[in-house]
């Protein structure tokens, strides 16, 4: 009977009452109208059917205002429903309804808009097998206080697994067994280290993400296999290019190197050769570290902590393009015009040996101040030429559409011991974006062969923006006074480019073009093309780093597959068509934790970073403003809470459609883009949270 009520249901959008739907079914009986009651009762235990407060139902895909997606919770108490193809939904603290960080949960959409909000109906799944945080010895029991304070359980540790356990190590444990609502039994798996250690602050919180340092024994025996050096069998059937003048471009830093780089121009033609790190070669499918490196799905970046996806021997060692040295590579070699089209390529393995490690800040000084550090004598000419051809790229790439946001990231510096000691923001310069605009024409190039071959791929997609996102943005930077100009019927590339050109010169602009960024979808990994609407291209895909991230050693054992074994038997495409899918869904959900780490990280040592300067003084703009006070950012990014209770001189009132606080008596107005004067009154690396005061107006 499930599937007649699902198929009867299916076109109705409103909720019908139990005799409505048994007059649909056409059924008769009482009997009849029993079993329907049960069954609609097990659908709705399944989450396919909504029972309504006035006892109607409704199938749950056909209800707009209710959504079912996993909870994650910030270090501001506020949690936001993660949904796949949809924005995401804004959950005020009063609306969680006991939901905690990582429940499976049914929201109910109670504001639509450019910052979509809801509340929790029900909680469908607490998801917490693995749980970080320190350990509190109390008598004879040892129990588990939770890293994440939005875990609100307590959880005590089995003797048996916690014996080598002292107060104040940080761990790694799964819930085994549930005494009460609010109360588990749960077992050590790791042991991190102790809180007051160097590094274990960053890997207390790689941990909480899955993401682990250390690699299993199958993978550490198969590394006995990898070779220091590279076996002259190997060379074979690769083009030798080590007279070629290749080398490699940045961080000062920078261990596993990926990409190297080289160009000759002819007239009015460039010659690009984009060579990345053969990795296929030593990585393989069905062995201890293709598994590994499939389960971890990228390398993590958190502050100065790099967790790899590979062992050091591979990253850091044969795989990395290190200087002086011989190793494999597939290159793809470009023909570009003065126009920036490509008019030729050609795509196949090779051999190099870089001829230098570059750095960006060398490069930086040759091609922005035509300084040559000692040692770049002989390659000054070639870079001037390669930024030559990066303008020549990044202008056809804006005309076509391309969205520089251009937002500011954090780069913390820590001193020996791991201690935050400053933070700056991380710049894109020339060598960087000339880097940048290399990568993403070796990655178009590439995935516009397999699409024009018309074979199973994985591609780096990006879909268009929902229109009605855009239209709330549009009314908030009315509300900010400014006139624009844009027409917006037809969303396309163009369109936000423009956007953001009228946007460039106001004062709110980064945060502006950040609430811009958030109104777009997701960049995500599909083996469906849609194409990529930030980049405005219609062929997108990762090749450029397989050391780092595992959809792009997939690109390269595809491009081996389809262009060296030219193998495209049935058995191949079939079964390529089936697990492209689930390595793109699990590479992208990989991703997200990769960067929610690399985000709390940030948050952590930001925090940090500010306990040495509570008291002190900095002016600001108000980044974020929400029912519960406003959010201040500082010119380092650094980003801190002013609470509504503490603002002084009136009782302030939160105007949503406007994104601002206003005074009841005196209308006073902070709102959205204002610059303010705070003073750091607060700021703690445990919760990972800085509070400010408003201690003035900075142009008065």
């Amino acid at each position: 009977m499930k599937e007649q009520i699902l198929r009867v249901l299916n076109n109705i959008h409103e909720a019908k009452t139990l005799i409505e739907i048994n007059d649909l079914l056409g059924l008769k009986t009482a009997q009849e109208l029993q079993e329907l009651q049960k069954n609609l009762d097990e659908l709705i235990n399944e989450y396919q059917v909504f029972k309504t407060k006035k006892d109607k139902y409704l199938l749950l895909k056909n209800a707009p205002s209710l959504k079912i997606g996993k909870l994650a919770i910030n270090k501001k108490g506020v949690g936001f429903l993660i949904l796949d193809k949809e924005d995401d939904i804004y959950i005020a603290k009063d609306d969680l309804n006991g939901a905690i960080n990582n429940d499976t949960v049914l929201v109910e959409i109670t504001q639509k808009g450019l910052e979509p909000a809801g509340k929790v109906l029900k909680i469908i799944k607490r998801d917490l097998k693995n749980i970080v945080g320190e350990i509190k010895v109390i008598g004879r029991k040892k129990i588990l206080e939770p890293d994440d304070d939005k875990v609100t359980l307590k959880i005590i540790l089995s003797p048996e697994t916690s014996k080598n356990c002292v107060d104040g190590h940080k761990v790694l444990a799964k819930l085994t067994q549930k005494i009460d609502n609010q109360t588990y039994m749960a077992d050590c798996l790791k042991i991190i280290g102790h809180k007051d250690d160097a590094g274990i602050d960053i890997l207390s919180i790689a941990y909480k993400y899955g993401i682990y340092d250390e690699f299993n024994q199958d993978v550490i025996k198969e590394l006995d296999a990898i070779p220091e050096e590279v076996n002259p069998h190997d060379l074979r059937g690769r083009k030798d290019l080590t007279t070629k003048m290749i080398f490699t471009i940045d961080g000062a830093d920078t261990k596993d190197i990926d990409d190297a780089i080289s160009l000759e121009k002819n007239g009015d033609t460039y010659t690009l050769g984009v060579h990345i790190a053969d990795v296929s070669h030593y990585v393989l499918e069905n062995t201890a570290l293709g598994d590994e490196a499939y389960k971890r799905g990228t390398s993590a970046y958190l502050a100065d902590t790099v967790i790899p996806m590979l062992p050091h021997k591979l990253s850091n060692g044969i795989c990395s393009l290190n200087e002086g040295v011989i190793r494999l590579t597939m290159s793809c070699v470009m023909e570009i015009n003065s126009s920036g089209k490509i008019i030729s390529y050609d795509i196949f393995p090779s051999y190099i040996k870089s001829c230098k490690k570059m750095t960006y800040d060398n490069v930086n000084e040759i091609l922005e101040a035509n300084h040559i550090p000692k040692g770049y004598e002989a390659y000054a000419d070639k870079l001037k030429e390669m930024h030559e051809l990066a303008q020549i790229l990044r202008k056809e790439k804006v005309a076509r559409g391309y969205i520089e946001f251009n937002i500011p990231e954090p780069k913390i510096i820590e001193d020996e011991n791991g201690v935050a000691i400053d933070i700056k923001k991380r710049e894109q310069r020339s060598g960087e974006a000339l880097i940048e605009d290399f990568m993403i024409a070796a990655n178009e190039t590439v995935a516009t062969h397999i699409q024009n071959m018309d074979l199973p791929f994985i591609y780096r997609v990006h879909d268009l923006p929902n229109s009605e996102k855009i239209t709330d943005f549009l009314n908030l930077v009315k509300t900010l006074g400014y006139q624009i100009k844009t027409n917006i019927k037809q969303i396309t590339p163009k369109t936000m480019q423009s956007l953001l050109n009228e946007l460039k010169d106001k004062p709110e602009f980064f945060i502006l073009s950040t609430l811009l960024l958030r109104s777009m979808k997701k960049a995500i990994y599909s083996k469906t093309n849609i194409g990529h609407f930030g980049l405005a291209s219609p062929n997108y895909t990762h090749f450029t780093s397989p050391i780092r991230r595992f959809p792009d050693l997939t690109v390269h054992r595809l491009l081996k597959k389809y262009l060296i074994e030219q193998d495209y038997s049935p058995s191949t495409l079939n079964y390529y068509e089936n697990s492209l899918v689930e390595i793109a869904e699990h590479s992208t959900e990989r991703e997200l934790d990769a960067t929610q780490a690399e985000r709390d990280v940030n948050d952590m040592k930001m925090a940090e970073y500010m306990e040495k300067h509570i008291g002190e003084e900095y002016v600001g703009i108000i980044s974020s403003v929400t029912s519960f006070g406003i959010f201040v950012e500082l010119k380092n990014l650094v980003e801190g809470l002013v609470h509504i209770s503490n603002i002084p001189g009136d009782y302030y009132e939160y105007v949503p459609e406007n994104l601002s606080l206003i005074g009841k008596n005196t209308k006073k107005t902070y709102r959205l883009g204002d610059k303010i004067k705070v003073k750091v009154t607060n700021a703690s690396k445990e919760t990972a949270q800085i509070d400010f005061d408003i201690v003035g107006d900075p142009n008065a």
